[in-house]
């Protein structure tokens, strides 16, 4: 123990390759290389992050030492870690006692959802403990069920580890569903990256131009101006010589980025990115045929860290550290899209030199690592709303690392580059068509507009159309309810075909709300009717009362309760707000409204005669309702 604890003393070098971090009130020992104050500590990492596919984590020095507090100064107390095990993933890690369960299953990659940040409000990151046991919190007797506690449910962000513990994690799959397909419009192909195939003649004694003249000069006999960077000229001459000075220059702009060896004009590609706060989706684009190779989507990587940018930016607020934290989530979670779309169009990412990304002012300062904090805070101040044009190398995305990375242009710090390409995408500031285009979500953003005058605002709707703050809410993943139709029964349309439903989605939420209102069991204020009420309504069997709370039975343990139809009214009725704002405004009534858009992932599986009813948006006929 004495020789343990002159090891342990603050005065030995600090970084040692047998690192030592000691925090106010706890330290340990740590076998990986120190980190430097500000960076990280014993409260945000305690764990040791296991090799990939590793059942069990072992180490020669498996203990946790604590400070114990002691009249007259403090002693040291050894603790040895506790093993956690989660199952279906049959994955395991140790970490000192009193960590949560869902810090412990971030640190090694396990997609516990979550949409409160772990605050303990939103009651999605829920696991059963089958051994171990963990105390009942006061968030827990909140969000649970008497049920689900007695069965050993608990609130992961809130459970802390005081022994070694099992437990069962529900299934969460990391692909929401999100739109995959956009406005159709006829545009006129003109990327900015060229590909421009040259035969050079090879240097002579008679011809000593050097390798970038000759490029250069054979270039602008093509009608191309182009300038070069040191990592471009570094590749030439190896190039050239190997392609026998046949070869394929690839210009961004008038910037090589790049020469390949022969003739490579059929394969040019980019990338186009919807970087959302809940879902992120990447399209590979042909930018020799303008069409859509591969789509796919996935959770944002953010998402542990707080369902809404407000969550995101106080999370950064906590230093260094955690603004890199947050700027690698959404890096791997673009990486690992970035992955799936070369594998499933089988183009290499050397072949893409360009990327787009839309997304509002907040994602795209924590994707660039810069300080989002201003955005939270009076006067609402974003560090930049110009469109940026950065090199791809700087960036940290997987193409090619001569390519370009392009934002598009930010309206404000809660209006963000997202609807400035939805309004391009539907034209909607070149035609005399009155239109209002709504990007529903949990930061709402509204245009309304024509060819004349376009105005904008944000409209945040909360996390309720996202499933957040919905008791039976989740994502739009397999087994949520994402439609529903009531008669004398009830029809209900789940994602992932004929399996039981798990829990509600948005668009099922919206769905479920108009669909009572319809068959009378919602009056004109959201209240819904008790059973005794409607004795003889074909559906009185369904409305029940959970924990003395109304609710209507959509499937077994899946409801709709009263509370969460005043969450519901509470986001319907930002947007609906923010769109008569803009409306009274511009000096314009419903009845002047040539077509209604909703956009976004939630906006385009939504039902149009349900956001009607609901009062989502101003009463048009439905066919003027179209989802893009």
């Amino acid at each position: 123990m004495r020789r343990l604890q002159r090891f342990l003393r603050p005065s030995r070098p600090a970084h040692s390759q047998c690192g030592l971090l000691l925090g106010r009130d706890a330290c340990r020992v740590d076998l990986r290389h120190h980190q430097p104050a500000g960076t990280g500590g014993p409260q945000s990492r305690p764990g040791f992050r296991p090799a990939p596919g590793s059942r069990r984590v072992r180490h020669a020095l498996d203990l946790s030492v604590s400070r114990r507090p002691e009249e007259g100064g403090g002693g040291l107390v050894i603790q040895k870690k506790l093993e956690v095990v989660y199952q279906p993933f049959d994955k395991a890690t140790r970490v000192p006692p009193g960590t949560t369960l869902f810090s412990a299953a971030h640190w090694i990659g396990l997609p516990i959802d979550s949409t409160c940040g772990g605050r303990g409000t939103c009651g999605k990151c829920k696991v059963q403990v089958l051994q171990g046991g963990a105390e009942i919190t006061i968030a827990d007797r909140k969000q649970l069920r008497a049920d689900e506690l007695e069965a050993g449910w608990r609130l992961s962000c809130q459970a802390k580890v005081y022994d070694d513990t099992t437990v069962n994690v529900p299934a969460l799959l990391r692909v929401p569903k999100a739109a995959t397909m956009g406005v159709n419009r006829l545009v006129l192909l003109d990327p900015n990256v060229r590909k421009v195939f040259v035969e050079l003649t090879e240097p002579s004694l008679e011809d000593q131009r050097s390798d970038i003249e000759r490029l250069r000069d054979a270039l602008t006999a093509e009608g191309f101006d182009m300038k070069a960077d040191l990592q471009s000229l570094r590749a030439l001459p190896a190039t050239l010589r190997a392609a026998e000075f046949k070869v394929t220059a690839v210009l961004g702009g008038d910037q090589l980025i790049t020469v390949e060896a022969g003739d490579t004009r059929d394969q040019s590609y980019g990338i186009a990115f919807d970087l959302g706060t809940t879902t992120v989706v990447g399209t590979l684009m042909n930018l020799r045929t303008g069409m859509a190779e591969a789509v796919r989507s996935t959770l944002n990587g953010q998402a542990p860290f707080g369902a809404d940018v407000i969550s995101r930016i106080s999370h950064g607020m906590q230093g260094d550290a955690a603004k890199a934290e947050l700027r690698e989530a959404v890096l791997a979670t673009m990486n690992g899209i970035l992955a799936e779309l070369y594998e499933a169009a089988g183009v290499g990412g050397d072949r893409v030199y360009e990327m787009v990304i839309v997304g509002n002012a907040t994602m795209l300062h924590l994707l660039l690592g810069i300080d989002a904090t201003p955005i939270s805070m009076m006067p609402f101040t974003p560090a930049f709303r110009d469109p940026l044009y950065l090199p791809a190398r700087q960036v940290g995305l997987d193409i090619h690392p001569g390519g370009f990375v392009q934002t598009l242009p930010v309206i404000g710090a809660y209006v963000g580059a997202d609807i400035v390409a939805g309004v391009v995408a539907t034209g909607l500031a070149r035609e005399d068509k009155l239109r209002v285009f709504v990007d529903v979500g949990t930061n709402g953003e509204i245009v309304l507009g024509s060819v004349k005058r376009v105005l904008c605002t944000a409209a945040p709707a909360g996390p309720a159309f996202e499933g957040s703050q919905i008791r039976c809410g989740m994502r739009a993943t397999d087994g949520a309810i994402e439609g529903v139709t009531l008669s004398d029964h009830v029809e209900l349309q789940v994602i992932g075909g004929d399996i039981a439903p798990k829990g509600i989605c948005g668009s099922g939420l919206v769905d479920t709300v108009a669909q009572l209102r319809l068959v009378g069991l919602l009056d004109a204020s959201g209240k819904m009717r008790s059973r005794e009420e409607v004795p003889e309504h074909p559906l009185s069997d369904r409305l029940i009362a959970i924990d003395g709370v109304r609710a209507f039975l959509l499937a077994e343990n899946v409801y709709l309760s009263q509370r969460d139809v005043r969450e519901l009214q509470f986001g319907k009725g930002s947007i609906a707000t923010g769109i008569k704002v803009l409306m009274d405004v511009m000096g314009v009534k419903t009845t002047d409204l040539d077509e209604v858009l909703l956009g976004g992932s939630f906006g385009s599986y939504l039902n149009p005669e349900s956001a009607k009813i609901i009062g989502l948006v101003p009463p048009v006929d439905v066919d003027r309702i179209l989802s893009v």
